[in-house]
């Protein structure tokens, strides 16, 4: 039987984070799951709240080295119709930043690597609590694992899926939110597009727009599922149409030469969390704890976060303290609640919708 100290499961970007915290401690640590899904994923805005932990993870000079892009401006039509701009020189954090997020994501993994962590990438079929020990069994896969694996404290790092954790406890959801989302080639070259980020409310949602580091523009529109067009995830003209009702976004876009030309796809974006993000031997992190609706702009950094706590949370569990895993629970539920609060504010804000359905829910 092997057995390790630690078992993550999940291989994304809380996981790395208390893969390392765990390795950099002398601890043995094992990751559990395939690596970050291949292709496009939304998602790429780090906050400047995240270079704190970038150093504190020994990844600030490896993220530092690109191929990322300084999030220096973003535009938002958001309480009125027209633009207002706030730059990131307000931060005393520094600026955030916009990321590759493939290349993001295989920086981490690469750091994970480098500390020596073993990673089976294979999905975990069960988790059994034995006596002081977790029982875990992996799904059969072509990579050859251990017969049997145990390990002494677990980090649920699964994602929205939450595959221990949500055994445990009970999840809640504040809505159920969906992006639409897509990346766009520019079509004109001969254009310098604004490195910049915009926000535009709109009547059934609300649609965010971005100039990735590789001159992509990432496009989301983010709404209920029944204020969505039916089949428009395979009509790109449907998602063509509703952005040409935008005042802001459509006339950025093509005045850079973006131009729809697939359908968008679609993916999870409400706001939930776990009830309480820490048990007996485990703990959960990333959106497996609490998954925020994207408006907050934290979600990459609440991974980060979450990941190295619930990793230092694990190391005191194991020499016998308990403290700093309650005060991440307290924490994070604290988080939770303030974020719902502003959440209310924040789409409070737009009442010039306030009569449809989308804004009405919010209000």
């Amino acid at each position: 039987m092997s057995l390790f100290d630690v078992a993550v499961i999940g291989g994304g970007i809380a996981g790395a984070a208390a893969a390392l915290t765990v390795a950099g401690a002398g601890r043995s640590v094992l990751v559990i799951g395939p690596e970050g899904e291949a292709g496009d994923r939304p998602g790429e805005f780090l906050s400047p709240a995240a270079n704190a932990l970038l150093v504190e993870l020994g990844l600030a000079e490896r993220i530092a080295a690109g191929p990322h892009r300084v999030a220096n401006a973003t535009y938002a039509a958001w309480a009125a119709p027209v633009l207002a701009q706030r730059n990131a020189i307000t931060h005393t954090e520094g600026p955030g930043r916009v990321l590759d997020r493939r290349a993001f994501e295989q920086a981490l993994t690469a750091a994970v690597a480098e500390v020596g962590v073993p990673r089976l990438a294979v999905p975990l079929s069960s988790a059994e609590r034995d006596g002081a020990l977790w029982r875990l069994t992996l799904e059969d896969g072509t990579e050859r694992a251990p017969r049997s694996l145990a390990a002494r404290f677990l980090i649920d790092a699964s994602g929205r899926a939450a595959v221990v954790a949500r055994r445990f406890v009970r999840r809640r959801r504040a809505d159920r939110l969906v992006a639409a989302c897509g990346f766009l080639a520019q079509k004109i070259d001969d254009v310098e597009p604004t490195p910049a980020t915009l926000i535009e409310a709109a009547a059934e949602g609300w649609w965010y727009a971005t100039l990735l580091p590789d001159r992509r523009m990432g496009l989301a529109f983010f709404s209920d599922p029944d204020r969505l067009p039916r089949g428009l995830s395979r009509d790109p003209a449907r998602w063509r149409a509703m952005l040409a009702e935008t005042e802001w976004a459509a006339r950025w876009l093509d005045s850079a030469g973006y131009r729809i030309d697939a359908a968008p796809r679609l993916a999870s974006a409400g706001t939930m969390w776990l009830e309480r993000a820490a048990g007996v031997g485990w703990a959960a992190a990333g959106d497996a704890a609490a998954a925020f609706d994207p408006l907050s702009s934290h979600g990459l950094t609440s991974a980060l976060w979450s990941g190295r706590r619930a990793g230092l949370g694990a190391l005191a569990t194991l020499g016998g303290d308990s403290g700093p895993l309650e005060r991440y629970v307290a924490t994070l539920d604290g988080a939770v609640r303030q974020f719902l609060s502003q959440r209310r504010a924040v789409y409070g804000e737009v009442r010039r919708f306030a009569d449809r359905p989308f804004w009405s829910r919010r209000h």
